[in-house]
């Protein structure tokens, strides 16, 4: 992952980034997205963004989205649509793709409980 110093010169920091996601992923239909604050409980990231996808097809399109939609970030991917998870590495900003048998499995609202929650849109 990219060291966490704040950027500049233009560059957009990690809360702007997490919430720019958040809504390319509400407006391609994903359910139940969080935007969770770790910067003060972890070292890996500063932002989870948690949603759950309703198929597939839908998880791939959303994976799509979150490349497309953050130009100059190196993103680092794990997993599949079709394991029901994805995780993408967007800056200091972590996104995690659900199935929703995947997302109850995992609880990673439940692991991280202790994070501020920013925003969560149904």
């Amino acid at each position: 992952m990219e060291p966490r110093a704040r950027s500049g010169g233009g560059a957009l920091e990690g809360d702007e980034i997490a919430r720019s996601l958040v809504d390319l992923l509400v407006d391609r239909q994903a359910e139940d997205v969080v935007l969770l604050d770790l910067a003060a409980l972890a070292a890996f990231a500063d932002y989870f963004v948690i949603a759950t996808a309703t198929s597939d097809r839908q998880m791939a399109a959303l994976v799509d989205a979150v490349a497309d939609g953050a130009p100059g970030q190196r993103i680092h991917r794990e997993g599949d649509a079709a394991g029901g998870w994805v995780l993408l590495e967007v800056g200091v900003v972590v996104v995690h793709l659900f199935s929703r048998e995947q997302r109850a499995y995992y609880d990673l609202e439940g692991l991280w409980q202790r994070a501020h929650e920013v925003v969560r849109v149904q």
